[in-house]
C-alpha cells in the first residue's frame, strides 16, 4: 500500500501499482505509451488522438470536459488520469469518491517535467519517466538565446480568443523566442481585431488547435496586422506537455527562425 499526492495536493492510496488506468488528457495518454503502459491503459477521451492505434482500439469514455461515468464504471479503473485545467471539476469530484484519481496542474515546463516524472513513479515506470524528463530538459536547454519577437498566439475564432499570461502556451512562447502581447491577460482573453491591430505583434501565430486555423485565416489577420509575420503553428508542440515535448524544441528553433526579420 502506497500513498500518493498529485499536483493538485490531493492524497489517495494505492494497493498495487495499477493495471486499469483510464486517461483523461491527449497529452497524458500519449505519454503513458511511450511509457510503455499498453496494457495497462483500458479508457481514453475521444481527443486522446495519439498514439494512432490506441485511438482505433481503446474504449472511449467521452470528451475531456464531457465524460460518460457508466463506461468509466463499466471499465472497473484502478486508477484515472486527469489535469486540473483540461477535465470538469465536478465529474472529477464524483469520480474521486470511488476511484483513485491523479490530477496534474501543467503551468509551464518544469511542472510538465514534474508531471512526467510523479505518473512514471505512480504507474511503475519510473526509470523511463526520469530518463525521458532529462531528455526534454536538455532539449530545451539546447535552444539558443534569442531577441524576443513580440506576438500573439490565437487559439480561436468567433470570438476571437489568444493565449494569455500564467499558461503553459504563454511559457512555451517565452522559450520558442515569442514574447506574448497578451501576457498582462489572464488565460485566453477574448480580443478584437482592433485590439490585435493595436497590440502591434510582429508575429501572429495561427494555432492548429483548439480552433483548427487554415491557410485561409491568414489574410484575415493581414488585413488588421499588415506588418507582421502571420504563420499556422501547431498547437500540440506548444500544448501538449508530455512525452511531445521531446519535439518541440526543434520545432520552436525552426519557428524563430522563419519568423526572424531578414
Amino acid at each position: 500500500m502506497t500513498w500518493f499526492t498529485d499536483q493538485m495536493g490531493r492524497s489517495f492510496v494505492l494497493e498495487q501499482p495499477p493495471r486499469r488506468i483510464i486517461s483523461l488528457v491527449p497529452s497524458q495518454t500519449e505519454l503513458l505509451a511511450y511509457l510503455g503502459l499498453e496494457e495497462e491503459v483500458v479508457g481514453i477521451t475521444r481527443f486522446c488522438i495519439h498514439p494512432r492505434h490506441w485511438r482505433r482500439d481503446k474504449p472511449r469514455v467521452g470528451g475531456t470536459k464531457q465524460l460518460h461515468t457508466d463506461r468509466i464504471d463499466a471499465l472497473r479503473p484502478d486508477l484515472i488520469i486527469g489535469n486540473k485545467e483540461e477535465n470538469d471539476k465536478a465529474q472529477i469530484e464524483a469520480l474521486a469518491g470511488r476511484y483513485p484519481v491523479w490530477m496534474s496542474d501543467v503551468g509551464n515546463l518544469d511542472s510538465a517535467l514534474d508531471m512526467i516524472r510523479q505518473v512514471g513513479v505512480l504507474c511503475n515506470a519510473a526509470d523511463r519517466a526520469s530518463a525521458l524528463a532529462l531528455d526534454i530538459a536538455a532539449a530545451f536547454a539546447s535552444l539558443p538565446p534569442q531577441p524576443l519577437l513580440r506576438a500573439a498566439y490565437l487559439i480561436w475564432r468567433n470570438p476571437w480568443m489568444a493565449a494569455g499570461g500564467h499558461t503553459f502556451i504563454h511559457d512555451m512562447l517565452g522559450r520558442a523566442g515569442f514574447g506574448n502581447v497578451f501576457e498582462n491577460q489572464a488565460r485566453y482573453p477574448e480580443f478584437s481585431l482592433k485590439m490585435l491591430a493595436d497590440a502591434r505583434p510582429e508575429v501572429v501565430l495561427l494555432s492548429s488547435e483548439p480552433y483548427p486555423f487554415k491557410d485561409e485565416h491568414i489574410e484575415e489577420i493581414r488585413a488588421v496586422c499588415p506588418q507582421a509575420v502571420i504563420l499556422l503553428a501547431d498547437g500540440e508542440l506548444f500544448s501538449w506537455y508530455g512525452s511531445r515535448l521531446l519535439q518541440a524544441p526543434s520545432y520552436f528553433y525552426e519557428l524563430y527562425a522563419a519568423c526572424r526579420p531578414r
